[in-house]
């Protein structure tokens, strides 16, 4: 999960990867995720799967909890 740290901006991202420094550099680069153009990210929260089913049926899940998105983000700024 990524946190904006771009000035006046309370937006997170969640997503799924092979290779989480080349995503994040493509994210700050402007050339990830629609969403995500325009913003400068830091990664708060990773968890490693044995698969890409797991991977993604756990971004859904997180995409879709927003009190744990919340819990995550809360915890990122301790």
């Amino acid at each position: 999960m990524l946190k904006s740290i771009t000035a006046g901006t309370k937006k997170t991202y969640v997503g799924y990867t092979n290779d989480i420094d080349k995503r994040l550099e493509k994210h700050n680069s402007n050339k990830g995720a629609r969403s995500t153009k325009g913003y400068k990210w830091l990664l708060i929260y990773n968890k490693k799967f044995k698969s890409k089913k797991e991977a993604m049926s756990f971004e859904y899940k997180l995409k879709n909890n927003r009190l744990l998105r919340k819990e995550i983000l809360e915890k990122s700024n301790k």
